[in-house]
Formats: structure tokens, C-alpha cells, sequence
């Protein structure tokens, strides 16, 4: 992980779960953090915990249904930290569930706004900087649910598809300019969305326990590493944690 001292990251929908964490993460392999959320006061308390560990991090309102918004995080990060070296494409809902007769089609395309156009808003923001500087490396947080139906998750499910085609989309068109796009998906992490999952009671993800769901500092760790040359394999394709195999390659298992 020496490789990451000094770089700069983004991180989206960093004020809580996967994203707080990775951006600790990042942080204490001596990345320079701009922790992007629409909860800003939240994501400024994790950057402050940050900075009392001797971390440089710094918290930015940011809706990533807004490309403006986007594109300005980026130029804080460039201005800050001098460079833009990583983006985490984190930011991501998953209410309401429900069925698709039941569904309300605005939610449903607020939903599309976040989880897919918020991904390309930050791929097509960073995208320059990263083009000009020879390189950089992307990771955006998918889920098995990109590759499974589930009932009540249309809204998720076909926004994660969407993603895994723009990972693939975006690794064609610039791994030859030096910049890597890796998809994670993480698997069931013990966050908030999980339970919203779990108070609506439908499909089978909403009848496990707590405890059958990772911390979200596995993810973060996963995070981490796919950002190192280490990872340069995985790039155009989603890495699963939910595989022994995959979580030994990470060093969560042994």
C-alpha cells in the first residue's frame, strides 16, 4: 500500500457505511481525502476524525445527481491536494423497495439518478484531470444484485447492471491512457441500507441477520487494494468479496 502515499482520492456518499470507511482507509495509507456527500455535517465529522489521526481529509456537499456538483468536488480536490488520483463511485440508494406495480415512478427515477447517472457524473468529471496527469485509477461499487433479479429491487438491480456496462464501457475507451476502472462488489455490508432491506420484508435478502453481513471495513480494505497495481488484472470487470478466493487475495482470510 506504499504506492498510495501521497495520492489524492474522492470518495462519493462518504458521510456513513462503505464510503466513511474507505475514506479512512485511504487516509491512513496517506491519501489526501475529499469526502463527497449530500449529508455534509456528517461527512465533516469523519473528516475531522480523520485529521485528529493525522490524516488530510476535507468534506464537500455534494450531490452526485448533479453534475455541476460533481465537477466542482473535483476541482476542490485539484486545488486542495494538487492532483486527482482516485475516485470512488460509493454514493448509492436503495429505497423505497418495492414492487414494480407498486412503485412510484419519480422515487424510481430519483433512484436512477443516483445510482447510474451519479457514476457517470463522476467518471466524466475526473476524467480530464486523470487523462492529463497519464493516469488514475476508478473504482465503482457494485453488487450481485447487477447480475441477479430480486424482487421489489428494479430500481437497484437495473442500476447496478447499468454500472457494471459502464465500468466495462469506461476501462474500453481509457486503459490505454493509463487510468484503471475496477467494479467491487462487496456482498451484504452491515450498514443502513440493510436495514431498510430488512424492514420491508420482501425478497430473500430481507430474512437474514445482522450478523450475517460484513463490516464495512472489508469493503474499505478491498477498496484500497484495488487502487495498487496489485489490482491491474481486475480492471474492466467487478471483484467479488463474497468468494474465499477473493477475500484471501485481499488478505481478509488467510
Amino acid at each position: 500500500m506504499q504506492e498510495l502515499k501521497g495520492k489524492a482520492a474522492i470518495v462519493t456518499g462518504a458521510s456513513r457505511g462503505i464510503g466513511a470507511e474507505a475514506a479512512r482507509e485511504l487516509a491512513g495509507h496517506g491519501v489526501s481525502v475529499v469526502l463527497a456527500a449530500r449529508s455534509a455535517d456528517q461527512s465533516a465529522a469523519v473528516a475531522d476524525d480523520i485529521a485528529k489521526t493525522g490524516g488530510r481529509a476535507i468534506a464537500v456537499s455534494c450531490d452526485v445527481s448533479r453534475y455541476d456538483q460533481v465537477a466542482a468536488a473535483v476541482e476542490t480536490c485539484r486545488d486542495r491536494f494538487g492532483s486527482v488520483d482516485i475516485l470512488i463511485n460509493n454514493a448509492g440508494v436503495i429505497d423505497p423497495i418495492s414492487r414494480i406495480a407498486e412503485s412510484d415512478p419519480d422515487q424510481w427515477a430519483h433512484a436512477v439518478d443516483i445510482n447510474l447517472k451519479g457514476v457517470y457524473n463522476g467518471i466524466r468529471a475526473v476524467l480530464p484531470a486523470m487523462e492529463a496527469q497519464g493516469g488514475g485509477v476508478i473504482v465503482n461499487i457494485s453488487s450481485g444484485a447487477a447480475t441477479n433479479a430480486l424482487e421489489g429491487w428494479s430500481h437497484y438491480c437495473a442500476t447496478k447492471a447499468a454500472v457494471l456496462s459502464l465500468t466495462r464501457c469506461t476501462d474500453k475507451e481509457v486503459r490505454d491512457k493509463g487510468i484503471r476502472v475496477i467494479g467491487l462488489s462487496p456482498g451484504t455490508v452491515a450498514t443502513d441500507m440493510q436495514r431498510s432491506i430488512k424492514a420491508s420484508g420482501i425478497n430473500p435478502v430481507s430474512a437474514l441477520d445482522w450478523e450475517d453481513h460484513i463490516k464495512p471495513d472489508w469493503p474499505a480494505r478491498a477498496i484500497a487494494y484495488l487502487c495498487t497495481e496489485a489490482a491491474a488484472d481486475l480492471v474492466g470487470t467487478d471483484f467479488s468479496l463474497k468468494t474465499e478466493e477473493g477475500r484471501r487475495r485481499i488478505g481478509l482470510i488467510d
